[in-house]
This record gives structure tokens, sequence and C-alpha cells, in this order.
């Protein structure tokens, strides 16, 4: 049950990868293509434009108004002005380096062109990605509980059992006998089911979050969550989606229009008028 569990997590998230794999416009032998972000090289020029995802940690060598969300890297939600004038200290920290497009960031504004410098898990996502597979995870209170639990009852058995073996010698019995006596009750000591109704309990967590539009990677995840009272989280992209939306409309004599689809007709009709 936990193998399925984590696959469908993975699933999930693959399919969530697949969805957000952008593509790059690059120049190559003076001609410029769109190429899928995942086949831009070092060296490469790429196009920089409002909207687009940078693919790799870039140079900037023009630009023109140019602006970046790093939000990501660094936080900031007003996005960073970039010029490739500035020369910047190679040890500055990311937000203060105007000088260079990171990948995942998104453009938001004017246009210039880039040289791609770092790509995978050299640009700062993927040292990022690095420092969080070699983070050796830490025990969950559930796994230290059992833990504690398992060896208060393998010193508890094996106590019995040997207190169970001197009086069966004592009462002149074989010794290879009582010691196999012995040996069985330790082992029918030892709670078999346990693991077995732990990983049930967590999988039947792990879906009820998955009905509440939460994946969970991992099992133990659950039982670590619901000991949690306060989370410490970047708003920004994390508990928004960093996308602004129109919620309501004000017209001229101070009617305000908060249905969503009124609105839309508001804003077409708008749209028209200026047109």
């Amino acid at each position: 049950m936990g193998l399925i569990q984590e696959t469908k997590a993975e699933k999930a998230l693959e399919a969530l990868k697949e969805l957000s794999a952008p593509t790059a416009k690059v120049k190559r032998n003076g001609n410029i293509i769109e190429i899928h972000s995942m086949q831009v090289v070092p060296g490469d020029i790429v196009i920089l434009e409002a909207g687009n995802y940078v693919p790799a940690d870039c140079r900037i060598i023009n630009s023109a108004k140019l602006s970046i969300e790093e939000s990501m890297l660094t936080g900031e939600t007003v996005p960073s002005i970039k010029d490739e004038s500035k020369m910047i200290d190679k040890n500055a920290l990311p937000g203060d380096m105007s000088n260079m497009a990171f990948a995942m960031t998104t453009v938001t504004s004017g246009h210039g062109e880039a040289v791609v410098c770092e790509t995978g898990m050299k640009t700062k996502v993927g040292q990022i990605a690095t420092l969080m597979m070699n983070d050796e995870s830490k025990e969950t209170p559930l796994q230290k509980k059992l833990g504690e639990v398992g060896k208060k009852l393998g010193l508890a058995a094996l106590f019995i059992c040997f207190i169970i073996f001197i009086i069966g010698v004592l009462k002149k019995i074989p010794w290879l006998e009582m010691f196999m006596t012995s040996v069985g009750l330790a082992v029918a000591a030892i709670p078999e089911g346990l693991p077995a109704i732990v990983t049930i309990l967590l999988s039947i967590g792990v879906t009820k979050m998955a009905k509440k539009n939460s994946i969970i990677r991992k099992l133990p995840a659950v039982e670590t969550l619901g000991c949690s009272q306060v989370i410490c989280s970047d708003k920004t992209g994390t508990l928004t989606q960093n996308k602004m939306t129109v919620v309501e409309v004000t017209d001229g004599l101070g009617r305000v229009t908060t249905d969503i689809f009124t609105t839309n007709k508001l804003i077409l009709e708008l749209r028209k008028h200026v047109q």
C-alpha cells in the first residue's frame, strides 16, 4: 500500500513537471529557433521576451527595459531590473546580480539577449536541488517512538526469556529444550503486525490529503504534517499563485461588480470602447 501511494504521488509530480516544461528561443547559426529548454547548452544565445521562462543561468549581453521576476530565488515580489552594462562581483547574491538571468525565473517586461553560462544542476536552482537531495532526512516523531517501543519490547522479551530459561534449568529441564522455548517466546513477543498497521494508517492519511489537492511524496510526511502547529513559508509562489487576477470592477457611478463572469464581460466591453 505504501508503494502504491508513493508511486501515485511520483506520477502526479511527473505530470506537473511535464505541464511546466517550457520552451526557449535561441539564436543558432544566425537563425532564431524555438527548442525545448532541456536542449539549451552553454554558449547558446537566448532570446528573452515578456512572458518567457529563462531556461538556464545566462549572462545578459543586450537588453531593453528588461525586468525579470525572481521570487522563487530571492523571495522578492518586485521584478528585478536588468542592466548588461553593470559589473557585479562573482560572489554577490543572486538578488544583486542585475547583469544575470537565472533558470526558472520569468521575464515580466522588456526584451533582451543573453548567453547561457550554466545549465542543469549547475544553475542556482540546480544547486538548491542538489542540497535538498543530499540532505539526510531526519526521523519523524512517530519513527522515533516506534524505535523506542521496539527497543523496550526487545529488552523486556530478552529479560523474560532469560528468567524462564533459568527457572527451567533449576527445575532440571534439559537446557536445550528450555533454550528453544525461550527463543520461541522471544520471537512471539515481536509485534510483526505493527509496521503494517502504521503503513495502512499513513496510507489512509495520504489518500485523505490527496482528496484535498495536497500531494504528499513520502508516507512519514503525513504524520509530521499532522504534528505541525506553525508553518513558516514564503507566500510568493507557495501560498499564492503569484498571478494577478481581477476580482471586482467599479464603474463611474461607484457600482461594484464582484461576479467573475460579469466582470469578464465588463472588461471585454471596456476593451472594445478603448479600441
